[in-house]
């Protein structure tokens, strides 16, 4: 069992080895980019990566809090689905209204892959290898979409 100030130094780690890996890699753009807290330059949509004890995720994470306007960014990406689904080579799973850990209802469409632990340094490099092409690819189909949210 690890201490709280022990997981979160191991956490932050991981994090700091997964920047500096990805730092060489440019955006769709060409631009130097922060990987790890990528910003998607539209309120309450969010690309999200995690790395636990158990799975890695990667998804777009829609934190409105109107849920009616959530369900609105949700549909648009639903007819996107094709297109996001041929830039990250796979299907994803889409969650409409799902509470979060702070009592929030978020929509999300993700990817998660089981079995991996964060605490442990022997996966860091399987959790790398599922997170960076699916982040650039994400990237790049952020990089066709996004016109069609800055209006909100």
């Amino acid at each position: 069992m690890y201490s709280k100030a022990e997981t979160s130094r191991i956490r932050k780690e991981f994090w700091i080895k997964f920047g500096q890996y990805m730092k060489p890699v440019p955006n769709a753009q060409g631009r130097r980019i922060n990987w790890p807290n990528y910003k998607t330059g539209v309120k309450d949509i969010y690309f999200r990566m995690k790395a636990e004890r158990g799975f890695a995720s990667i998804g777009i994470e829609i934190t409105q809090s109107d849920t009616e306007l959530q369900e609105l960014f949700f549909d648009q990406f639903l007819q996107l689905k094709r297109i996001l689904e041929t830039e990250v080579g796979e299907e994803w799973t889409w969650i409409l209204h799902q509470e979060n850990e702070f009592g929030q209802f978020v929509s999300k469409i993700e990817k998660v892959k089981k079995g991996l632990n964060v605490m442990e340094e022997k996966d860091w490099p399987d959790i790398i290898s599922f997170l960076k092409p699916r982040i650039i690819a994400l990237d790049e189909f952020w990089d066709l979409v996004k016109p069609g949210f800055e209006n909100y």
